[in-house]
């Protein structure tokens, strides 16, 4: 299952958490809540706030490009698998 990420065209953070999946081969798919209404409803939902980049692994929500965080959850993703 591919990570979620909610981004921004101008948000520095979301192009580094893009970047690191790209560079780990994650697959992942964006959704960008500047121009779509619709995903800045689901993240704000999911998140509680409106601050991005927002990823959702495996229905685990990391505010931020936390590294750390990002590993667990896709650690806990691979021994369900």
């Amino acid at each position: 299952m591919p990570v979620k990420i909610y981004t921004t065209p101008t948000c520095p953070w979301c192009h580094k958490a893009k970047e690191w999946l790209k560079q780990n081969k994650i697959k992942y798919i964006e959704k960008n809540v500047a121009a779509d209404e619709q995903a800045r409803k689901e993240m704000i939902k999911k998140s509680g706030q409106m601050g991005v980049p927002v990823l959702e692994i495996k229905g685990k929500i990391i505010v931020g490009f936390d590294r750390k965080e990002i590993q667990n959850a896709l650690k806990q993703e691979s021994k369900k698998a």
